[in-house]
């Protein structure tokens, strides 16, 4: 029971996270494309009404995210969040009217079935609720290191593909440790309450990654093609996050043949993640760089200032 209450929350999670990427990215993409890195690109952000919607919707994930990691671990429920695209493209269909095309609809089932596939053949184990400041420390250390590398290659490179896939590498990183600290966290108000859960350093830990997480991610959108972060980032967090739960908290998850089965599921969802991430209606909602002309009026918008602008950017890119 407690492993499907797991499941259900972190389902819940990433339907809240997928409206709130509709209504983010629709307020995100109002903004120029920029080159740099735009310490004030938030605050620019918290003046559109519909980007404080999706902060709500965020806060209703973080939520029901730490109710899941409770439950569960942490290789079965970040894994799940890579549902949030499929999910976007769907709420974006019926809220805002968009059309996603047969590839679309291909790039969520191969999502769905290679999801199922790789977390039925890892079968992931319940671990320890709690790390140790033994096992935090290096993975801290590691986590940050590798932030940072990622972070310095974007900002050698001008706004496209690599740019975008860099930023995205980092943002995934930055989520799976956000995770990673928030079922620390859980685990103090569950034993000590809420005096424990306000005095537990890991509960700081999340939330300061976490708006890392989230200021990587915004610059990840305004970089590039979302064809070039979104696959990175969709993996990236379930990859991560599978080695998190595995070094931190002693989960596990079967090996030997079953590792084929595996990366066969992994394959599928690099493979869906791309074909949605080629969708007009995914970079219209989710991407930073918007869609040609023609590509809005497919998917259901009319292009304005802010958009025409991607395009012009768009056109100068390199195809990924």
């Amino acid at each position: 029971m407690t492993a499907w209450l797991s499941v259900v929350f972190a389902l819940l999670a990433a339907l809240s996270n997928a409206l709130a990427t509709v209504l983010q990215r629709r307020a995100a993409r109002t903004l120029p494309v920029s080159a740099k890195l735009r310490l004030g690109l938030l605050v620019d952000l918290l003046h559109r009404v519909v980007w404080l919607g999706g902060m709500l919707a965020v806060i209703a994930a973080a939520c029901f995210q730490a109710l899941a990691l409770s439950e569960g671990a942490l290789s079965v429920v970040q894994p799940l969040f890579i549902l949030e695209l499929p999910l976007a493209l769907l709420i974006g269909r019926v809220l805002l009217g968009g059309r996603i095309s047969r590839g679309g609809w291909v790039g969520v089932g191969l999502i769905v079935v290679g999801l199922g596939s790789a977390l039925t053949a890892a079968a992931p184990t319940i671990g320890n609720n709690h790390a140790p400041v033994s096992r935090w420390v290096p993975a801290l250390v590691v986590c940050a290191v590798v932030i940072a590398v990622v972070v310095g290659a974007a900002l050698r490179r001008g706004a496209g593909g690599v740019r975008a896939a860099c930023f995205g590498a980092a943002t995934a990183i930055a989520y799976a440790l956000t995770a990673a600290l928030m079922k620390d966290a859980t685990y103090a108000w569950q034993t000590g309450g809420p005096a424990e859960f306000f005095l537990s350093w890991q509960t700081y830990g999340f939330a300061l990654v976490g708006v890392l997480a989230l200021f990587l991610l915004e610059n990840a959108m305004q970089s590039g093609p979302l064809t070039a972060s979104q696959p990175v980032l969709t993996l990236g967090d379930a990859l991560v996050s599978l080695s998190l739960g595995v070094t931190l908290y002693d989960e596990r998850v079967r090996t030997g043949w079953w590792l084929l089965i595996e990366g066969a599921g992994v394959g599928l969802i690099l493979w869906g993640a791309v074909l949605l991430s080629r969708v007009a209606l995914a970079r219209d909602l989710v991407g930073g760089e918007g869609g040609t002309p023609t590509e809005e009026r497919a998917a259901g918008s009319n292009p304005g200032p802010a958009e025409c602008e991607r395009a012009s950017w768009k056109g100068r890119d390199t195809p990924i």
